[in-house]
């Protein structure tokens, strides 16, 4: 079980984190999400222990996680983190950078493993390529591997598939999270990617200008917002106001219908495959819905929100 209890981190003066206070189980997978700058990366490195926790405690079972004050090498040999830099060694192969930790007492052993990881990522190919010779996505998949390689009991990851390409990034990332939980891995993902949060998580912290405002799971967390801040952290989001009370509406909730009570006047629209979403005037607020029809500019439609 993590437990970590935060009461204030700053840097120098400035407080980063304030009031953080959650449970991990073991095996669990949870996401934290929030605008740029909220403290997420913080938030990783601390667990870590890349910095002192001055404020608060953080346990992994019963042992305490310390920092640089209490550790010559900063980090704990438990854990992994995978930072936004990748870390790999520029000069050697691939094969060599996600083989870096491993006993080279069983060399058949050491290069089976290897060869596991990197058919994982979808980067056996690469075995003997030097690291530097690679994208930037090729490289973030081969960083992945290379902290899965000693089975960490705490893994944590900081916007792990931000450079990799979208045709491979769903099928990459459904391989990664069914590894971590079979292998019972307890992992943390800083992350902007909704589908990080709704598809593959257990539980989500949302943050705030370094305050936890929701602390929930992920169908509770998209089904009932708590504010249009949390809401559109996954998209777009209407604020509409129905009997007095304002409701936080996705654009895939509303439909047109013949009559009613919110009209909108269409003033620009984006083509994405399977439907169009609608940019629309309304009063003086903007309304966002998705059709599969196409609808012509300016023209005027009733919306309803779906039962």
């Amino acid at each position: 079980m993590l437990q970590v209890t935060i009461q204030e981190f700053a840097y120098q003066d400035k407080p980063i984190l304030k009031g953080i206070d959650f449970v991990l189980n073991e095996g669990e997978q949870m996401a934290i999400i929030g605008e740029s700058g909220c403290g997420k990366s913080t938030l990783l490195k601390l667990i870590y222990g890349l910095y002192d926790c001055d404020s608060g405690n953080i346990f992994w079972k019963n042992e305490q996680i310390l920092g640089p004050k209490f550790h010559l090498i900063p980090g704990m040999s438990f854990m992994k983190y995978l930072a936004q830099d990748f870390d790999l060694m520029p000069y050697v192969t691939v094969g060599e950078n996600v083989g870096k930790f491993l006993s080279n007492f069983y060399p058949e052993a050491k290069q089976k493993r290897i060869d596991e990881l990197l058919e994982l990522v979808d980067m056996f190919e690469y075995k003997h390529t030097k690291a530097k010779l690679l994208s930037g996505g090729q490289m973030q998949r081969v960083a992945l591997a290379k902290v899965l390689a000693q089975e960490p009991e705490v893994l944590l990851l900081d916007e792990p598939f931000s450079h990799i390409d979208n045709f491979r990034k769903n099928a990459l990332r459904r391989k990664i999270f069914a590894y971590l939980k079979n292998k019972r891995i307890t992992t943390l993902v800083a992350t902007h990617d909704s589908n990080d949060v709704l598809s593959f998580s257990d539980q989500v912290v949302v943050l705030k200008e370094g305050k936890i405002v929701v602390h929930t799971n992920p169908k509770e967390l998209f089904q009932n917002p708590k504010n249009k801040y949390v809401a559109s952290l996954f998209g777009d989001v209407n604020e509409i106001r129905i009997d007095g009370t304002i409701h936080l509406v996705y654009p895939h909730q509303l439909q047109v219908v013949s009559n009613s009570g919110l009209s909108v006047i269409i003033k620009n629209f984006f083509y994405k495959g399977s439907h169009y979403l609608y940019e629309c005037s309304h009063k003086d607020s903007v309304i966002y819905f998705e059709d599969e029809k196409e609808h012509q500019i300016e023209s005027e439609l009733y919306l309803e929100i779906k039962k």
